[in-house]
């Protein structure tokens, strides 16, 4: 049964039974997907998103593809990747919230389990069946015991961090005194030391690059997941990539934002008319700072910078050697960050987590200011640049705000058009499973009569690749989101946010016009009660759907006692 998509697309449509078995003569090749994924990388941080750093290969991604202005992750890590690998709303697949921070009412419920769960299946696994080399590097953060691996779940070869964060070096330091050695596998196999020289974003390409290199004769096409631990904290990069940002951050937070969001007007990221979110009164002016806290706030964003620097040039290493070993023009590229920018304190959250590691942290980290960003050292930039990192939208990771969820996506590579435009539906990172699946040929097994598998609930972007559709939602389509008790609906332009105080809101449900106010500047609730009322159903309807346990614990919340609300 042919599948016949426009331009490289063109596939075979494979059932659940053949799942394993010998695949049909295709009419093209099936392409190659290459999925990577930055880790707390902020909306504005990339020169074709309207930053400063210099990222000219991912850059060049864009203008062979598309950039997405409307494309939305969960607020944070782990509930992201769950739901990029399996098209399904994180709530039923495991991570409903972090594993680190689930609540006592959550803890062991279906939905909950602190890991991927095998309610729908891993994208990896179903196109390995289908006759794909599948093989990954770098953060997983969706399960740390053998049977929640990677290898076990479809990917043939890989080289995994298995945390959500640790050192970026060979010393393999975690960030918790019971977690003290960072835990990476390697084929399916606990590794017991990284190479000497080992730095995250350049071993991790590496170790793709090889893999890829061994399948090029196997007539195999590849889906390769490429999952960068940078820029995510503790803040670190060689000092040569350092060096390239010298001084260059010191002109301070405020002015950076206001010139990252000038340049978002010139390239038509947003509107002329748009409005950023104001500096939050938690943050003091650049201007009142002393000259200590200057250069300290400084060289942090300098470390940060050059982090995403380096990630990009990585990049290029990877896309130089699919053009010369013939792979590129096949190959589908997909790139996003799995949440907003990263506006906590690494002290502070790990003294929530465990308020027994604060001395502990003292002792291990030398965070004096000429060791930031070198091996040893433990730091992250904070809300003040976060919020230059999530320019225009308010707040960043860990809630459900714009800046939280509104996060860069680029889509390249085989049969893409426009090449170099700015799309502007509204999408989701739950789109990606069932692109990827439908470019290869493959269907969901949930398809299949009698099947007890969740649902796949993303949309394919196929129509969008070849320029046929400009949206695969109408405006009558919804998505919800929740973390940490946090809650937001989006319905076309409208969006229904209800945020705790301790997270930045006003702990009573808001309404927004984002065509007119990205920025969620302006509650619109007392003048549409109607649509208030009418997001608030759905609200309760996405409740329902994805089987969800509130709880008003966790970093972003007010603690409790009570796992209810």
């Amino acid at each position: 049964m042919s599948l016949r998509i426009p331009g490289m697309f063109a596939a075979v449509l494979c059932s659940a039974s053949a799942f394993g078995a010998e695949a049909e003569p295709l009419e093209k090749p099936r392409p190659n997907i290459l999925l990577i994924a930055a880790d707390d990388l902020g909306y504005s941080d990339l020169g074709c998103y309207g930053g400063e750093i210099r990222t000219p290969h991912i850059d060049a991604l864009a203008a062979s593809g598309f950039r997405a202005t409307d494309f939305h992750a969960a607020p944070s890590c782990s509930p992201t990747r769950s739901m990029m690998l399996t098209g399904t709303d994180n709530h039923i697949v495991g991570l409903g919230n972090m594993g680190e921070w689930s609540g006592p009412g959550q803890r062991g419920k279906p939905g909950y389990e602190g890991h991927l769960n095998h309610r729908a299946p891993c994208v990896a696994t179903l196109l390995r069946e289908a006759g794909y080399f599948t093989c990954m590097a770098g953060k997983w953060h969706l399960g740390e015991k053998p049977d929640e691996w990677p290898a076990a779940r479809g990917f043939e070869r890989d080289f995994t961090m298995l945390p959500g964060a640790g050192s970026h070096w060979a010393d393999r330091k975690g960030l918790l005194p019971t977690e003290a050695v960072v835990a990476y596998t390697r084929d399916g196999r606990p590794v017991d030391q990284l190479s000497p020289g080992h730095y995250s974003s350049k071993d991790f390409t590496d170790f793709i690059i090889a893999r890829l290199k061994e399948n090029a004769g196997s007539g195999k096409p590849f889906f390769s997941y490429l999952a960068y631990q940078a820029p995510h904290g503790p803040l670190a990069a060689p000092e040569d990539w350092i060096d390239r940002y010298q001084g260059r951050y010191d002109k301070g937070y405020d002015v950076l934002r206001a010139d990252r969001l000038a340049r978002q007007k010139e390239l038509g990221i947003v509107a002329k008319e748009v409005v950023g979110f104001p500096r939050l009164p938690t943050v003091p002016a650049w201007d009142s700072l002393s000259a200590e806290q200057r250069r300290l706030s400084a060289r942090k964003m300098e470390v940060y910078a050059a982090m995403v620097e380096c990630m990009d040039d990585q990049i290029g290493r990877l896309i130089a050697f699919l053009k010369e070993t013939g792979q590129y023009e096949n190959t589908l590229i997909v790139f996003l960050s799995d949440n907003g920018a990263a506006g906590e304190d690494l002290g502070e959250m790990i003294g929530k987590l465990a308020p027994t590691a604060r001395e502990w942290f003292a002792k291990t980290y030398d965070n004096r200011l000429e060791n930031i960003g070198r091996p040893g050292s433990c730091t992250e930039y904070g809300p003040a640049w976060a919020q230059v990192g999530s320019v225009p939208f308010r707040l960043f990771k860990g809630v459900v705000a714009n800046g939280g969820i509104r996060v860069p996506l680029i889509v390249s590579g085989a049969g893409v058009q426009p090449r170099g435009g700015i799309h502007r539906s509204l999408l989701h990172v739950m789109d990606l499973a069932p692109t990827f699946l439908e470019v290869a040929g493959v269907k969901h097994p949930s398809l299949e009569e009698g099947s007890r598998l969740a649902e796949i609930q993303g949309r394919s972007l196929v129509p969008l690749l070849s320029d046929k559709k400009s949206a695969i939602r109408s405006e009558a389509d919804w998505l919800g989101w929740e973390l940490f008790g946090n809650r937001a609906i989006r319905q076309g332009d409208w969006k229904l946010l209800h945020l705790y105080p301790a997270a930045g809101g006003s702990g009573d449900w808001e309404l927004f016009d984002l065509k007119q106010d990205p920025a969620e500047l302006n509650d619109l609730s007392t003048r549409h009660p109607e649509k208030r009322g009418s997001m608030l159903r759905l609200w309760e309807e996405y409740v329902k759907r994805n089987g969800l346990i509130l709880t008003s614990d966790g970093p972003y919340a007010p603690r409790s006692s009570s796992s209810a609300e």
